[in-house]
């Protein structure tokens, strides 16, 4: 485990295996421990670096609001610290919507963009207002919004079926301060609409979508696959693809991969 100082607070980062470089960035309410088993099997042929995302796991906040370019300004600074210049991505939920930030405030560096359980589009008018709700909730009582919240991500029939998996992902959760949290949840709220990045974007891309996923909305993912470039997975499950959908998920990482390499 390594870090940088990136304006002055502690970036916490991993970084295994050889060959192709792959970030890998982890959703809200994660931290890098979340690609533990997809790790192991992507390093054995590239050069694997996760980071937790500002605010969550060991990196610090940096504000009252972390925006999704704040995020992936810090990306790029452990990038640049491993001189690292080309690189792909894979990004999961919100590690999706900081992946698209860098592909657009650094567009020569990718290689290949995975949304995984995540979209190109902006927060809808509601979205935005469950967002504010969310901010108090927070407030109000951190653990009972965390507690709330991660079992929310499943698919209903895989809360009991993954319940370890759930037990285990709150903990992660709780421990991630308020203020990450809130500092998260308004970053999120005021994040552009990137789908012309994600369609524009000459690199390989792959989206991972769950048809049950409570997070995003199915029908307005289905016209994102169409974009020059996309190739889509769907999986019958929620938007813990890593847990729901392990096995199948990490094939199919393998092959965009291998894809991007050859």
């Amino acid at each position: 485990m390594s870090q940088i100082s990136h304006k002055n607070r502690k970036v916490h980062y991993t970084i295994s295996g050889s060959g192709p470089a792959v970030v890998l960035l982890h959703g809200f309410l994660e931290d890098l421990s979340m690609w533990d088993e997809l790790e192991s099997e992507l390093s054995r042929k590239n050069r694997v670096i996760r980071i937790d995302l500002l605010g969550h796991g060991q990196t610090e906040n940096q504000g009252e609001v972390h925006s999704m370019e704040d995020q992936a300004r810090m990306v790029n600074a452990v990038l640049e610290e491993l001189k690292i210049d080309r690189y792909s991505v894979i990004g999961h939920s919100m590690g999706g919507y900081i992946a698209l930030a860098l592909a657009e405030l650094y567009p020569k560096t990718l290689k290949g963009l995975c949304l995984m359980n995540s979209t190109s589009l902006p927060d809808s008018d509601e979205k935005k207002r469950n967002r504010d709700r969310a901010v108090e909730a927070v407030k109000n009582n951190h653990g009972s919004f965390v507690r709330i919240a991660i079992p929310g991500l499943f698919a209903p029939e895989n809360r009991d079926k993954y319940a370890e998996r759930v037990q285990e992902a709150t903990k992660v959760a709780l421990r991630i301060s308020p203020e990450g949290i809130t500092a998260s949840l308004k970053g999120m709220k005021i994040r552009k609409d990137r789908s012309g990045v994600f369609k524009e974007g000459s690199y390989p891309k792959l989206m991972i979508i769950g048809r049950k996923d409570p997070a995003l909305d199915l029908e307005t993912l289905i016209p994102q696959t169409r974009f020059p470039g996309v190739k889509s997975v769907t999986f019958d499950d929620g938007h813990m693809s890593h847990i729901e959908n392990r096995a199948e998920l990490t094939q199919h990482l393998l092959r965009f991969l291998e894809r991007i390499s050859n």
